[in-house]
């Protein structure tokens, strides 16, 4: 798998999130409409903008770790020399692959039993539920990965996920 369809998959997290978020405002709206003109509720609504905001927050993260703008404190990286902060960056790789790694084996334990259970509004199974979760999982680890590799081999682990209209490769 080449770093540059990772790039790309990431960067279609961030377009499927940007996506979700416009369901999410959706919903809330609808909801909104549906409890002051109709007086109901609709309980739907309110698990698939959960279903919503889970994808948004999984899909969205490996972009951001590829680019290495996760939330942070750069004060002190930005001090150091050079390689001090090549040795920084790796450690919050790693760290970033340590997190996935636990949240995929929560998933191994957690999803065989629960996964069979259905949501209480749109009757779906747990692991449909929480399958977009754990396929950001496996994207965030596998970039996470990748970028400890770069580092290990020298090599600029942002570059593949820069994007070109910018030039420090942060978001626009």
């Amino acid at each position: 798998m080449s770093r540059a369809f990772l790039a790309r998959l990431a960067r279609f997290g961030v377009v499927l999130g940007m996506i979700l978020v416009a369901l999410i405002a959706s919903l809330v709206v609808l909801q909104v409409m549906a409890r002051n003109f109709f007086d109901t509720g609709l309980p739907w609504a309110d698990e698939l903008a959960r279903f919503s905001g889970i994808g948004l927050v999984f899909f969205a993260v490996p972009c951001l770790a590829g680019r290495q703008v996760l939330v942070s404190v750069s004060m002190l990286p930005d001090l150091m020399q050079p390689a001090v902060r090549r040795w920084l960056v790796l450690a919050a790789d790693l760290a970033t692959l340590a997190f996935s790694a636990l949240m995929i084996w929560s998933f191994a334990e957690f999803l065989p039993r629960a996964g069979k259970f259905l949501t209480p509004a749109m009757r779906l199974p747990n692991w449909v539920y929480y399958s977009l979760a754990l396929a950001g999982c496996l994207l965030l680890a596998v970039i996470a990965g990748l970028r400890v590799v770069d580092a290990f081999r020298k090599r600029d682990p942002t570059a593949p996920y820069r994007d070109a209209r910018d030039v420090d490769g942060l978001p626009l």
